[in-house]
């Protein structure tokens, strides 16, 4: 018999997955997205990829010369936007302490693992109900020598840690996809990726929730947290409406810090901007999802249609769209697949999305320090809907009083 109120604070693929686990644990589960049915955030315009092979994370050796150096060029793939705050210099800080192979090493075993295990429960959530699932893999495709060097080093690591990776000449990486021409150097095959419609995978998961019993109620901003003592007992939507509570899951993405600030918590996150282009009739359509290594591109086949995805704007305040990165990303693509024209994206629809990035790379997951009975889960970056299975599981897991290992508590750093 169901006892225990949750709310689960954003309907993203987070807060779905966490509300989807949590029902299966027997709890009262009802879902609060401050926006309409049809919004179509960061959980619906991404790239749609499933990937054990992002082990190493957004903090990384090398991440800060490169963005010094990108910072002068408008059309770079990554950027912070340099700020006054105390927020994002004390992020900064972070970034810059967590941006080395030390970390690297401490933090890549448990993402591949996460990665794996959400595979896995993909796999489950589709026999369920179809939302594009393929498991084909993905080929990260490379333009030059070094960066080929680069991804081969990568690919080692990961057989290391149980992700099967193939380095391919131009000519293995055609066997593998041939419905695409290629202008490469070589690439890496990443055998256990796999790719997804992100609509139809949010359409799905709010599917399952309601016919599981939960509820997902639409345009329902939280205002405010009530208290009693150290728990929260309650919240207050913006509609001024007050609901009691057992337990409440933050999965607010790039607007949680926002929310923890409310419980005398700040959280160490920044929004990091990202765009995606859908063409709906392509030249050609691949058979499987790739990455461009250098130009940091991401392009999903979808349906008949075809997506690419990427740029990070680390800092960024809004959804405005930044057309020299935009074009940056358009100009990349006739380099790796030259059947396609930068003719190909006019009049083509471009979506921007704010995805929630932790300072050192590794997502949030676990209780708000003072008030045990919130969970936050958030600061997952490009792998949001990667691991939003895995992190709902392991929500559900908290819900129910278990814990998680320290590298993903709030209070980390």
């Amino acid at each position: 018999m169901k006892t225990d109120k949750v709310y689960i604070i954003g309907g993203g693929a987070i807060g779905l997955a966490s509300a989807y686990y949590a029902l299966r644990k027997g709890l009262d589960v009802t879902v609060l997205d401050a926006e309409g049915e049809a919004v179509e955030g960061c959980s619906f315009g991404n790239a749609g990829m499933i990937v054990p092979s992002h082990f190493v994370p957004l903090a990384a050796p090398g991440m800060i010369s490169k963005g010094i150096k990108w910072m002068f060029k408008s059309d770079s793939p990554f950027a912070i936007r340099p700020s006054a705050s105390p927020a994002m210099a004390k992020w900064g800080y972070l970034f810059w302490k967590h941006a080395n192979a030390k970390h690297v090493e401490a933090s890549k075993q448990m993402i591949a693992e996460m990665n794996l295990v959400s595979r896995e429960l993909f796999a489950e959530l589709q026999s369920k109900g179809d939302f594009g699932l393929n498991q084909k893999g993905l080929l990260m495709l490379c333009k030059t020598q070094e960066g080929l060097d680069a991804e081969a080093a990568i690919a080692a690591m990961a057989g290391e840690l149980g992700v099967k990776a193939t380095v391919c000449t131009p000519e293995e990486a055609a066997k593998i996809d041939p419905n695409i021409e290629m202008d490469i150097q070589g690439g890496v095959w990443f055998e256990q990726d796999c790719h997804l419609t992100p609509e139809l995978f949010m359409k799905r998961m709010r599917e399952h929730i309601v016919s599981m019993g939960g509820t997902i109620r639409y345009n329902s901003p939280v205002k405010n947290f009530i208290f009693s003592g150290s728990r929260v007992n309650g919240l207050e939507l913006g509609s001024g409406e007050l609901l009691k509570a057992h337990h409440v899951v933050i999965a607010a993405g790039a607007w949680t810090p926002q929310l923890t600030a409310k419980l005398g918590f700040s959280l160490s996150q920044q929004a990091g901007k990202g765009y995606s282009i859908t063409l709906p009739k392509p030249v050609q359509l691949p058979n499987l999802c790739s990455i461009f290594s250098e130009a940091k591109v991401a392009i999903t086949p979808m349906g008949d249609s075809l997506r690419f995805a990427g740029m990070m704007e680390v800092g960024a305040k809004d959804l405005s769209i930044n057309k020299a990165r935009v074009g940056g990303m358009i100009n990349s693509v006739s380099e790796y697949f030259p059947q396609f024209k930068k003719e190909d994206f006019e009049n083509v629809d471009v979506w921007a999305g704010m995805r929630p990035c932790s300072p050192d790379g590794v997502p949030y997951i676990g209780r708000v320090p003072k008030h045990g009975n919130v969970v936050v889960a958030s600061g997952h970056a490009m792998m949001g809907l990667s691991l939003a299975p895995i992190t709902g599981q392991m929500v559900s897991d908290l819900l129910m009083g278990g814990e998680l290992p320290g590298e993903l508590a709030l209070d980390r750093f």
